[in-house]
């Protein structure tokens, strides 16, 4: 296995040459560095935008070394730096076009403490934010908070302050709540969020309690690559039953 520089990610995965590779040699490729990595999961990646293969005129997919590289990339940016997909492939394409595109902080564990909301941006400066800025980066009345919070709609972690993604969450209950929806409607939403992360730690749970750091380490990005999953699926059932029941 060969390893050449990459844009700010680490070093990368390369192949001794770049002939046209099967999703099974990849995955053999991959599999030194990122042992818990599977077809699925580079199938996802696909269907994700983060590579894009050749296709075969029977559909076969083939891969060069440069699709090798850059899943290494992404699967590393996940494993290190707990970051989501669609930030991992904004910085990857920006530097595919010759931007400079620093790395992105991630939610990692390394990473819990101080920080705020970059209201330019849109996004998070770190994993936890204080109250002051939760109510400032989703535009909410303190009143509103506190019922959001009785209802269990948003809380604060066991460390103190609220993870950044309570922003998202906060907006988008605001954003039900100009349809008439209150928190008291929304409780079933939670209930089945709390359903799914459920689901989600049983299948990572093997992950944590692996021997090898770096296995452990790839039970966080594991962990946000089924919320992905799950959050397509229900958008797609909830999508469908309408469908359904409007025709």
């Amino acid at each position: 296995m060969l390893r050449t520089p990459t844009g700010g990610a680490g070093h990368g995965t390369a192949t001794a040459d770049d002939r046209p590779m099967s999703i099974g040699t990849v995955l053999l490729q991959l599999r030194d560095e990122f042992p818990e990595v599977t077809i699925s999961k580079i199938r996802f990646l696909e269907a994700e935008g983060l590579v894009e293969p050749q296709r075969t005129p029977s559909g076969y997919r083939k891969f060069c070394g440069a699709d090798v590289e850059r899943l290494a990339q992404v699967l590393r940016m996940q494993r290190d730096h707990y970051l989501p997909l669609k930030v991992i492939r904004e910085h990857l394409d920006a530097l595919a076009c010759g931007e400079q595109s620093a790395l992105p902080s991630g939610g990692g564990p390394r990473d819990l403490t101080g920080g705020g909301w970059d209201a330019g941006s849109g996004r998070a400066t770190a994993a936890r934010i204080g109250r002051a800025e939760l109510l400032a980066a989703a535009e909410v009345t303190e009143s509103d908070l506190v019922e959001w919070e009785s209802y269990g709609l948003v809380a604060p972690t066991a460390e103190g302050g609220y993870d950044a993604e309570m922003v998202t969450v906060a907006k988008l209950v605001a954003d039900l709540g100009r349809f008439g929806l209150e928190p008291r409607h929304l409780r079933a939403i939670r209930a089945a969020a709390d359903r799914e992360a459920g689901l989600i730690e049983q299948v990572v749970a093997p992950l944590r309690r692996h021997r090898n750091p770096q296995t452990r380490a790839h039970a966080e990005a594991t962990a946000r690559e089924l919320a992905e999953l799950s959050v397509r699926l229900h958008s797609a059932l909830v999508q469908t039953t309408l469908r359904v029941r409007l025709h």
